[in-house]
This record gives C-alpha cells, structure tokens and sequence, in this order.
C-alpha cells in the first residue's frame, strides 16, 4: 500500500490538474459564446448569399461560368479542417477518421489541403498527398483569411487543375454534438429548378426568376457573386469548425474536471483509510507494550 505522503502528494498533483481543466473549461465556454454569435450571425449572411444566388442562377446555363462548369473527375481536392489543438475529446480524431474513409471510398482517391495542425500532423502519417498546408489560419480566423484561400482553391478549379473540390469540417449539431460534414464546394450546384428544366429543354427566357430585373447583367453578376459564394462557403465552414472546437473542449474539460473529483475523492478515502489503520496500528502497539510492562 502507498504511504500516506504518496497519497497526499496524489492528491494535491489531482487537485492542481482540476484547477487547469476548470480553468480551460471557463476560457472555453467564454470563447464559444462569442463564436457563436459569430457563427450564427454569419449563418444568416450565408443563407442569404445563397439564395441570390439562387436567383441570378436560376437561369444560367451550366457552361455560364467557369465554376458552374462540370467537368469529368479525373483530379479531386478534399479541404480537410480540424483545429490546430487538442484537449477537445474526439474533435479531431472523429474529423481525421472520417476524412480517410472519405478519401478512400472516393474515386479517383482526391488530394487533400489542410486547415489545422491537427490534420497535418496526421495526415503525415497517412498514404495520402498533401497538396497544400495552410499555417496559422487560427491566429487570424478572419473572413479576409478564408477569402484567400478560397481563391486560391477557385483558381485551380478555374485552370483545370481540379475537377472536384469538397470540403470536410465539423459542423456544430448542439453542445454536446459536432458532426463531421462533407459539403461540396466546386462546382458551385444550381439550382435543382434551372437544371430540371434544362433536362426537359425548356427555353432560357422562360426561367427568369419572376419580378426580378437584372441589373448589371446576369453575367457580370455571377462573376461576383459566384467567387463571393465560395469565400464565404469556406469562411462558414471555418467558424463552424471554430464554435464546434470550443463546445467540444468546454465538454472534455467539465468531463475532466469532475473526473478528477471523483478521482479526489477516491483518493481522500483511501488517504483516510490508510491513515486509521496506522493509527489503530499503533494503538495495537501502545497496549501491547503496556501489557507487557503491567506483566
């Protein structure tokens, strides 16, 4: 059995821990609350972007635009985005394993680039090309940040480089769920009215959404907005990646922190458990030697 001062020293090195896993839960649960209002405030901007849209594209043909165009799939790009920490449960093993099944069951097998430290230091240990790492996205996780790597992903897409671009990160369900999503980023999908309609050979002019004027042109439209489409894609996906992180590290630290207090209080019982048994211990010996004295 530990002595009582190996017992003691447990204790105190447990108590310390807690006092580091609530903390980081507080610093956690803080910055959610800001990446949500982030997140959602954001959420509605991108709805909105893409019912527009929507609207400008209802009647576009599907050869408008270079990423309305679809292409063969010989060449595919997978954006993996994890965190560049841990200490947040399965965040980002849940993401990585997902990510893998993703690459393997596609076909042809994409490449992949990285959001987030944690899926490169994976990666590295995976049959799986990385094409391009972007570095401390984190320290700077600003629409500006996402922009520019959505067109720096659009322009590969643009030059023929990449016929398929999809985008994996883990989209925030609640507090105690984030789920790794797929979401296809290039080309950018129609919508499902405007294609219907094509298959069926409908003329152009009969698509035009109703009560709208276009103004400028459709085309010089679409040439904003598609490419402000994709940025904002990314930039979704990054906050979403962002609020998640923060809620699962806000639940693996509360799960830490009263881990450790049962692990405390375990340790408090068999402290005084130990401790009653020496002092009985040497009570035995007290009366055993008054015993032998009174003899």
């Amino acid at each position: 059995m530990p002595s009582l001062k190996d017992i003691r020293r447990r204790i105190g090195s447990v108590k310390s821990t807690q006092k580091i896993t609530r903390a980081m839960k507080m610093v956690a649960a803080a910055k959610l609350r800001r990446a949500q209002d982030t997140m959602e405030s954001f959420r509605s901007y991108a709805d909105l972007t893409s019912s527009i849209l929507a609207e400008v594209a209802a009647a576009a043909p599907a050869d408008s635009h270079p990423l309305l165009k679809r292409r063969e799939t010989e060449k595919a790009l997978l954006l993996v985005i994890t965190a560049d920490r841990g200490l947040c449960g399965g965040f980002n093993a849940n993401l990585n394993r997902a990510a893998l099944l993703q690459i393997k069951e596609a076909d042809p097998k994409p490449e992949i680039s990285i959001i987030g430290r944690k899926a490169k230091s994976f990666f590295d240990r995976q049959d799986v090309e990385i094409q391009e790492f972007y570095a401390d996205v984190y320290a700077d996780p600003s629409f500006e940040t996402a922009a520019r790597i959505a067109r720096e992903i659009a322009a590969k897409y643009e030059s023929g480089e990449i016929d398929k671009i999809d985008i994996i990160y883990n989209k925030m369900i609640s507090m105690m769920s984030q789920q790794p999503t797929v979401h296809p980023l290039l080309p950018v999908a129609l919508p499902e009215k405007a294609e219907a309609d094509e298959e069926e050979g409908g003329d152009k002019d009969d698509l035009e959404p109703v009560g709208f004027i276009f103004e400028p042109r459709q085309e010089e439209l679409l040439d904003r907005l598609l490419p402000m489409y994709v940025e904002v894609e990314v930039y979704r996906a990054i906050i979403e990646s962002i609020a998640s992180e923060f809620a699962a590290r806000m639940t693996a630290m509360e799960a830490a922190t009263s881990n450790a207090q049962d692990m405390i209080d375990h340790l408090t019982l068999v402290y005084n458990r130990a401790r009653q048994s020496a002092i009985t211990s040497e009570l035995m010996d007290i009366v055993g030697g008054a015993e032998a004295l009174s003899e």
